[in-house]
């Protein structure tokens, strides 16, 4: 491996003109490619196979003038006084008129009106689904009532549900990652050349991304998620190369072979990095559902364009950035020299784990512990209108709507009634009904509605409780126990509010078996690169700490509400039930990542012939400052998107910011060589028989230097 990726650095140094202008090119073609096919993305959060999407599936069959997109206008007279059918009529019409209506209903004919007559709620049904809603219909909907003086009118629904766009505060993580280059690397032209390299990768892969959103549906997260890692990783990876790099030419190489070594030994590590992150994220694909599929396999292509980038774009705007990447005192051969070997912070941080490693171990495993504990109360729904930012339409329809109705009535249920025959239906529906109504945390049943045929029947259940409240699930699975023995006809309950517990319960399912296959492959994966079976298992022990921490401080700020403030959380609630899988999913190859950069070295200095206890030392000394780097780098990038308005991305920048900041400065710079001091030459153990049978991967370049020794004689540096 080390000896091919060796050829490939050396190649793309050399032959760098073509090598940019290849990449400039396939930009530019992915670029053409996203303007000409990109596509809508969705927002739809269902499983196929569920009851709740089974019931859906059936109305678009059976009932298509149910099936479509819905919208609700909640109209409240002032204080003191109620609402007459005149005042509301307006309203009534002006949301019929809207293009793509097929009906909006009168709140004194639907009995839509509270008991003290202040509030109404117009229900208007579309002929469309979510996703085919124009923007030009959702302004003229959300304008629908406008006439009317006097009333306070806000429009909601799931036609106004907000749709995260890409804006202003990605950059703010650039920024800080722009400025920690500059303070890690001490030239401009390192930073910068570090950070343009990793811009062009993540380019490529978000317009590759939605160059294929015309034929494949997106998540409207799908697209962030993927910018957020791309970018994240992307500089991670360009600066680990380029310090080795750096690291080679204060030694005396030259251009051409410093670029290929680094490419071959930290290139090495980048790969195997990479691939863990990949795995990672495309074995969200085992959970079965299809929008967290895509996300992960749009991430994990981004992830593996950024490798890719790495690998050759890097090593040819090196050769043209020369003696540039140094800082300035260093780029003469009579300048002022590097640091000498054993100096520095990260040196004197690895004696220092070294001598009170017993301490270091018992205070990290106590204290993360501690941050977990709050794991056990941990709750889990899709986002509805009440969480989202305050202020926004669909959030001021939903206050709204709880003020004068009370939560229920933002989570209705909706009971599909499917027969051979329309009187077996409609007995099969009263049936249904009576049950329903009989149920404990049951408010309303409204009178079934029956398709032209008569063979379905819809019943708008209102349940006592808000959408994501623990006591509406249960309500949900009660009533769905309560009607399983209907005869004559098949029912199913669905809605909003039911597609999202079945979600949540999905992909609780799938998550111990998503768990075992990621951390199995991961754990065999490093197993190869470190040929050590304790090495692997440590790091999976470590990752089961910082994903631990990482939840117990998301739930206390996101669904507790503590300090919710300094993240601009208006409202706390469970948290998105894919969150947990997906931090999973990514963390862990984050964390791998950090394992591998900084027990590489580890590894490569052993092997040459270190004290095992001092090649850990030496690994924490060489590549702490980068690792260290790496993780605030991470850090800004995942925390500039805490500051968008949406929940949902929000909790996932935070849980990931979090995360990398514990796995990074607490697992990997402090438990694992506390550890491995402990182990020695133990960690390095490998069973003979196994030893022969894995493949000899040489991340650490031990052939590479045997069979293409290093020129010790100091040359001049590359110049352009």
């Amino acid at each position: 491996m080390a000896i091919l990726l060796y050829r490939l650095g050396r190649l793309s140094f050399r032959r760098r003109g073509r090598v940019v202008a290849l990449w400039l090119l396939l930009l530019a073609l992915l670029g053409g490619g996203a303007a000409v096919f990109s596509g809508p993305t969705t927002s739809k959060f269902s499983i196929p196979g569920t009851e709740s999407q089974k019931a859906m599936d059936a109305l678009s069959r059976e009932f298509p003038q149910a099936g479509g997109a819905t919208g609700s206008i909640v109209v409240a007279a002032p204080e003191g006084e109620k609402l007459t059918p005149a005042a509301v009529a307006p309203v009534t019409e002006e949301a019929a008129k809207v293009p793509g209506v097929l009906a909006a209903v009168d709140p004194f004919v639907s009995k839509a009106v509270s008991q003290d007559g202040r509030y109404a709620l117009v229900q208007v049904q579309f002929d469309g689904v979510v996703d085919d809603i124009t923007d030009a219909q959702r302004e003229a909907f959300s304008e629908a009532g406008a006439s009317a003086e006097g009333l306070r009118v806000e429009h909601g629904g799931e036609i106004m549900r907000g749709v995260p766009e890409i804006g202003s505060t990605e950059v703010i993580g650039v920024a800080v990652a722009a400025l920690v280059l500059v303070l890690t690397f001490g030239s401009l032209v390192a930073a910068g050349m570090t950070l343009l390299n990793a811009l062009i990768g993540v380019g490529a892969g978000m317009a590759g991304l939605f160059a294929l959103s015309g034929t494949v549906e997106l998540t409207s997260t799908a697209p962030i998620l993927a910018l957020m890692l791309g970018l994240a990783v992307g500089i991670d990876y360009a600066l680990f190369i380029t310090s080795r790099y750096r690291h080679y030419l204060a030694e005396g190489m030259d251009g051409e072979e410093a670029a290929g070594r680094a490419t071959g030994t930290a290139g090495s590590a980048v790969v195997f990095a990479g691939a863990t992150v990949v795995i990672a994220l495309a074995g969200l694909a085992v959970a079965g559902v299809p929008f967290l599929t895509v996300m992960g396999l749009a991430a994990a292509a981004t992830v593996a364009l950024a490798v890719l980038v790495s690998l050759t774009l890097l090593p040819a705007v090196l050769g043209f950035a020369g003696v540039r990447v140094l800082p300035r005192k260093q780029r003469t051969p009579g300048g002022t020299p590097a640091a000498p070997a054993g100096a520095g912070f990260g040196f004197r941080w690895g004696r220092t784990v070294a001598r009170l490693r017993i301490p270091v171990l018992v205070i990290g495993v106590v204290g993360l512990g501690a941050l977990a504990l709050p794991v056990q109360d941990m709750r889990l729904a899709l986002p509805d209108a009440g969480t989202e930012a305050v202020g926004s339409p669909n959030r001021e329809a939903y206050d709204l709507t709880t003020e004068g109705f009370g939560e229920g009535f933002n989570g209705r249920l909706v009971a599909v009634v499917s027969g051979d025959s329309a009187q077996a239906t409609k007995a099969a529906a009263g049936e249904t009904a009576a049950l329903i109504q009989d149920t404990g945390g049951v408010l309303a049943v409204a009178a079934p509605q029956m398709n032209e045929k008569g063979t379905t029947a819809l019943l708008a259940v209102i349940p006592e409780t808000g959408p994501t409240a623990a006591a509406t699930e249960e309500t949900v699975h009660e009533i769905r126990d309560r009607v399983a023995g209907v005869a004559g006809a098949s029912v199913a309950l669905t809605g909003a509010t039911a597609v999202g517990i079945d979600v949540s319960e999905k992909l609780a399912d799938a998550l111990p078996v998503y768990l075992l296959l990621v951390v199995g492959l991961s754990v065999l994966l490093l197993a190869l690169v470190f040929r050590s079976l304790l090495v692997p298992l440590k790091a999976a022990l470590g990752f089961l700490l910082t994903i631990g921490a990482t939840f117990g401080i998301t739930v206390t700020i996101f669904q507790e509400g503590r300090l919710a403030d300094l993240v601009g959380l208006d409202t706390p609630g469970p948290l998105v039930s894919f969150l947990p899988i997906l931090l999973i999913g990514i963390l862990f190859g984050l964390a791998m990542d950090y394992e591998v950069f900084l027990v590489s070295r580890m590894r490569e200095d052993f092997v040459h012939g270190a004290d095992a206890r001092e090649a850990v030392v030496s690994g924490v000394g060489h590549n702490g400052r980068v690792v260290t780097a790496a993780a605030v780098i991470m850090t800004a990038v995942f925390g500039g998107f805490v500051l968008m308005h949406d929940p949902i991305i929000k909790s996932i920048g935070f849980a990931l910011a979090i995360g990398v900041l514990i796995d990074a400065f607490v697992v990997r710079m402090a438990l694992v060589p506390a550890l491995m001091h402990l182990l020695g030459r133990a960690a390095w153990w490998l069973p003979r028989p196994v030893d022969r049978v894995l493949p000899d991967l040489d991340i650490e370049g031990e052939r590479l230097h045997r069979e293409i020794p290093v020129q010790q004689k100091r040359v001049e540096l590359v110049k352009t």
